[in-house]
């Protein structure tokens, strides 16, 4: 008989040379991690390697998207090297846009992501959400449905609160299943915080960002948390060729 291996333990590869070396084998089994960064320094990329991994590992695997449409978003990838369409085609992989207009995405978001029994979800990008009310009352408050109660609690639109229980609850929507995740935020130019609602990096178990150092014309990637996981903070050099993002 064979030893447990405890959920904790086992890992799950980024897709990314050189990256699973830096964390004991790759992503802690049934984690969260954001990716953040300044608009063009790899996000998606980061995100298609992820999904690739998981091809090749015979995964079923899920692609929220709410900055690109589907098609686009497919068009993208095969420019980058990523051709998805077969493991499309086989339903090993589902692409999911998510139209921030319509007030019940968050529920469709839920229903995939629990009947679907996927190993790998990525949501990208996560901005365009948190950004977005779950639904509006007419009093101009942003109603925030409760994940324990059928009661609601009204704040403003505009209120830390609001946008916390609001990340609470699509971050609790991955958590609850038993998949490993990948969300990606992007952080303002300029920006001391880790995500655009500053509040994100505090719910996730881990966090990459990448960046560019203009100066010196390089692009790096910073492991800055991951749970259970002993890691450099040290800023990683990367480039991005055919084959997506390597570490130099």
């Amino acid at each position: 008989m064979g030893m447990r291996v405890e959920a904790g333990d086992s890992r799950v590869s980024t897709g990314i040379n050189g990256l699973d070396d830096l964390l004991n084998g790759g992503f802690p089994s049934g984690s969260i991690t954001l990716v953040s960064g300044t608009p063009g320094t790899g996000k998606t990329i980061v995100c298609f390697q992820y999904i690739e991994a998981g091809i090749k590992n015979g995964e079923n695997c899920l692609y929220l998207t709410s900055d690109e449409p589907v098609p686009n978003l497919l068009n993208e990838a095969k420019k980058l090297g990523f051709n998805f369409q077969s493991a499309v085609d086989n339903e090993q992989l589902k692409f999911m846009y998510l139209d921030v207009d319509r007030n019940n995405i968050h529920k469709e978001m839920e229903e995939e992501i629990q009947t679907g029994k996927y190993d790998r979800v990525v949501m990208d990008s996560l901005s365009p959400l948190t950004e977005t009310p779950v639904w509006m009352v007419n009093n101009g408050n942003e109603v925030i449905p409760s994940s324990n109660s059928m009661t609601t609690t009204t704040f403003p639109i505009d209120s830390t609160q609001a946008t916390r229980l609001h990340l609470r609850h699509l971050i609790s929507i991955l958590k609850e299943d038993k998949c490993t995740s990948m969300v990606t935020t992007e952080i303002p130019e300029g920006s001391r915080d880790l995500s655009r609602d500053s509040i994100s990096e505090f719910l996730v178990d881990g966090i990459l960002v990448l960046d560019l150092d203009t100066t010196m014309d390089r692009r790096k990637l910073t492991i800055r948390k991951m749970r259970g996981t002993k890691h450099t903070l040290k800023p990683h050099n990367i480039e991005i060729g055919e084959r997506g993002i390597s570490l130099l």
